[in-house]
């Protein structure tokens, strides 16, 4: 019998609703609610000439919500220290703006103060203003990204860390404090590509966070092609989990719910409809899914929010 989904939700770290009192009103809500986890994200700009389209927007222009974003670790650390056992997780930090060692260590701390509730979710960004913010070549990022993650476990598990790299170096040096749970942090990588998925195996990531970009069955074939890649490497496929970032949009009537063609868009529809994708998410092997709701009109209405989650909650169990 397969498991209940984890359900987390988005803090409201985004525009004018990423108060204190917002993100702590969440925060406790979420774990006297009993949700698994709570989420943030990094944006580090809100070009007004972005050199790279926005993927999320049919224009290619960013949420306005991102001219404000909270720092995704010092929010996390701060409801830490306000909540007592609910999961704390990136969604995503784009790595390749840091470096290893300070983000390894900032993680860590963060895992010690929290007694072993982070998890780590990582993208290598697709803004090429921010590449240029950070001092950061946007070509080969890739092979930088697969340094990394292979810099930041050592990090977080080596007694002595040592990495010679084309992109970082380290000298063999002691860095504490190590993460709380082991053999570390869980880390999950984010995107869409085949170079994504070949990186979650090869590096022996906890798995992938993933998103909704078309029908379910895209869903269902990505997680088939984790897994083959898996099984491919020789190393167990059920090593590799899946949590799923979605922004349930909610109607109150079937007939706004479908496009010109007739489909519907998957998490959006009444509570019913989305019920049922919640269902078939779960079916197709996803273990644990966020609801986020910073870019939906309803972001700043909290209560609202979690009264949506208990009704989606049933579905997933």
């Amino acid at each position: 019998m397969k498991l209940p989904l984890k359900i987390g939700i988005t803090l409201p770290q985004v525009g004018q609703q990423a108060t204190r009192e917002n993100i702590i009103q969440m925060a406790n809500l979420a774990e006297k609610e009993g949700l698994n986890s709570l989420w943030v994200f990094e944006r580090l700009l809100w070009p007004l000439h972005p050199q790279t389209p926005y993927p999320g927007s049919s224009d290619g222009s960013l949420p306005a919500e991102s001219q404000i974003v909270l720092d995704p670790l010092e929010t996390l650390t701060y409801v830490a220290a306000n909540t007592n056992k609910i999961a704390l997780g990136t969604s995503v930090i784009d790595m390749l703006f840091h470096n290893p060692v300070i983000l390894a260590k900032r993680f860590a701390t963060l895992d010690v103060l929290s007694e072993g509730r982070i998890i780590a979710g990582l993208g290598i960004g697709w803004s090429k203003d921010e590449y240029q913010a950070s001092n950061i070549p946007f070509k080969n990022r890739g092979r930088r990204a697969d340094e990394f993650i292979q810099a930041l476990k050592k990090i977080w598990t080596d007694d002595v860390v040592e990495f010679n790299g084309e992109c970082y170096s380290i000298p063999a040096s002691k860095i504490g404090p190590k993460p709380i749970q082991k053999p570390h942090i869980p880390l999950y990588m984010g995107g869409f590509s085949e170079n994504t998925y070949s990186r979650i195996v090869n590096y022996d990531a906890n798995g992938w966070l993933g998103g909704i970009g078309g029908p379910l069955e895209y869903l269902e074939d990505t997680v088939k092609t984790i897994k083959d890649k898996a099984k491919r490497a020789n190393k167990d496929p059920n090593n590799f989990k899946v949590t799923l970032l979605t922004s349930p949009k909610i109607f109150d009537s079937k007939s706004k719910t479908t496009n010109e063609e007739g489909k519907r868009f998957p998490l959006t529809g009444t509570i019913d409809e989305i019920g049922k994708d919640v269902k078939r998410i779960k079916e197709i092997g996803i273990s644990h899914i966020i609801f986020g709701f910073n870019f939906l009109p309803v972001g700043a209405d909290i209560d609202t929010i979690v009264e949506i989650k208990k009704q989606l909650s049933k579905f997933a169990r």
